[in-house]
């Protein structure tokens, strides 16, 4: 079973501007982004007990402010965002089909786009993580040039002792084809401890039959440890060799699937900082992912976080 250097986690990624729907043609404003709403949900869950950051870029506009002084008031560790005076955060909308969602995109203009392009601030931010986390919008918002800067500093960290985590979360119209996809999600494979998967991606990018085809594959790549999330459907983990299936508790009272994978992701990390085995953490990601579909937007008010206890 894999182990941490410390419990401190820096996740990587793209925060945008989100509009949720309340009801009644209303919306809220709020900040979410997958590996933010992931970094967000650990950062409350852990109490305090470790150091959690977000590795991006954002404007130096008023609304760029109030989400670096939101992130501060909720115990993040902002020394790692990075400010462009020349680009603003982007935006998305989430529209509802019943409880489905499906999102308009605003972020040609994103400052997060920038957020590898040095090197220096990346082995900062690195520095002294026991996690550092990242999915594919992650990749496939970032120009090929600084993907690799990205990889360079993820490998260093690696050598430095620091556990990487990967949600393939694979956007088709991200990429400028899906054989750019495949072919870069292929080399952070090489760089990934732990990953977590969605089934209905790995499916349709990769053609996989089962979760544990994905598993299999995962493993070809040299992955330790794999959850494969699959919707309602159980989670298949593999830790030391060995695949476990782990039912899916049903969830009453759905409201907004926006953000599941993300809450599922928070609970199962922050679980296995504190030391428990992976099965056990998929239980911890279905309560946070449980939690999220039961409230509107990506991420849940502070008092309905769950316990890790």
């Amino acid at each position: 079973m894999l182990d941490f250097k410390s419990l401190n986690t820096v996740a990587v990624g793209e925060a945008m501007v989100e509009l949720a729907p309340v009801g009644e043609g209303h919306y809220r404003r709020g900040f979410a982004g997958d590996t933010f709403n992931t970094a967000w949900h650990m950062a409350q869950a852990l109490q305090g007990c470790a150091k959690v950051g977000f590795a991006t870029r954002v404007g130096q506009d008023r609304i760029s402010d109030a989400f670096v002084a939101e992130l501060t008031a909720d115990g993040l560790d902002v020394s790692v965002i990075g400010r462009d005076p020349m680009r603003i955060m982007g935006l998305y909308l989430i529209e509802l089909n019943g409880v489905e969602r499906s999102f308009q995109y605003w972020r040609d203009s994103s400052a997060a786009r920038g957020l590898a392009a040095d090197a220096g601030a990346l082995a900062q931010a690195f520095a002294g993580a026991g996690l550092i986390h990242l999915s594919g919008i992650t990749l496939a918002i970032l120009s090929p040039a600084d993907r690799e800067t990205l990889f360079a500093a993820l490998a260093e960290a690696r050598e430095s002792g620091a556990r990487v985590s990967f949600d393939p979360n694979i956007r088709p119209r991200l990429w400028s084809s899906m054989d750019e996809a495949r072919q870069t999600i292929s080399q952070v494979l090489a760089l990934t401890d732990i990953a977590l998967p969605s089934f209905d991606d790995e499916a349709a990018v990769w053609g996989d039959a089962t979760s544990k085809a994905t598993i299999a594959r995962f493993v070809s790549a040299g992955v330790a440890e794999i959850a494969v999330k699959d919707g309602a459907g159980p989670v298949s983990v593999l830790s030391d060799c060995q695949i476990e299936t782990v039912p899916t508790p049903k969830v009453q009272g759905i409201r907004d699937t926006t953000g599941a994978g993300d809450g599922f992701n928070a609970g199962y990390l922050a679980a296995r900082l504190l030391g428990q085995t992976p099965e056990v953490a998929v239980t911890f990601g279905q309560k946070f992912s449980g939690e999220v579909i039961r409230n509107f937007g990506a991420r849940l008010q502070k008092a309905f976080v769950p316990s890790l206890t």
